[in-house]
């Protein structure tokens, strides 16, 4: 079996004509807590966004869980303005079994239902499938993200289940997971409705 030309915890500049995945690093936290000064996330309970206070400490966690193996984490960068509007990540790095979960992502409002998150899923999925032949690559979401599921599933996901009671909460409610994935064989279908996406929001 020929090997991967890259492995998912690779440090690497994600980039296309909307947006730049930056690798994170301790220097994007203040810009990204600027970016989170926009508000608007602060009521989105079914999902953990960081504040402009604690982003530093958010920032830190994820270099210290790409530095376990875990994960790789990158700044998202629009490229029409260059301005920092979020993060993502390929989260549950399992490299032996060349499988990922593309998550812990959050945008700011001004970036959502825009080109960026289409155009930062297809660079994501397509490292992973085209770079680190990743065998499977997993998106996750509370089942009361609507707002996510909907985009998974428009995006050619298909529903693996439903983790009942899956984690608990900072505020004590429990999360119900929605586990969604996509094999190499769908990822040409997928690749091309994130294309037409694109085109759609020109």
């Amino acid at each position: 079996m020929t090997p991967p030309t890259a492995l998912l915890t690779d440090r690497v500049v994600l980039e296309d004509a909307h947006v730049r995945l930056e690798p994170l690093t301790a220097e994007h936290a203040p810009e990204l807590a600027s970016a989170l000064a926009e508000g608007g996330l602060e009521h989105t309970w079914y999902t953990a966004v960081p504040t402009p206070g604690t982003v530093a400490d958010d920032v830190a966690e994820r270099l210290a869980l790409h530095a376990a193996g875990t994960m790789n984490p990158w700044a998202v960068r629009r490229r029409s303005d260059g301005a920092l509007v979020g993060c993502t990540t390929f989260c549950n790095i399992a490299q032996d079994d060349r499988h990922v979960e593309v998550g812990a992502t959050w945008l700011v409002p001004s970036a959502q239902r825009t080109a960026v998150n289409s155009a930062a899923k297809l660079l994501l999925l397509g490292h992973a499938f085209e770079a680190c032949d990743a065998i499977a690559v997993e998106l996750r979401t509370h089942w009361h993200n609507r707002q996510s599921r909907a985009a998974i599933e428009r995006l050619g996901a298909k529903l693996d289940g439903v983790l009942r009671n899956h984690r608990i909460g900072p505020d004590g409610v429990l999360r119900d997971t929605a586990v969604y994935s996509v094999l190499p064989h769908e990822w040409p279908a997928v690749r091309a409705t994130l294309h037409a996406s694109l085109t759609r929001h020109r």
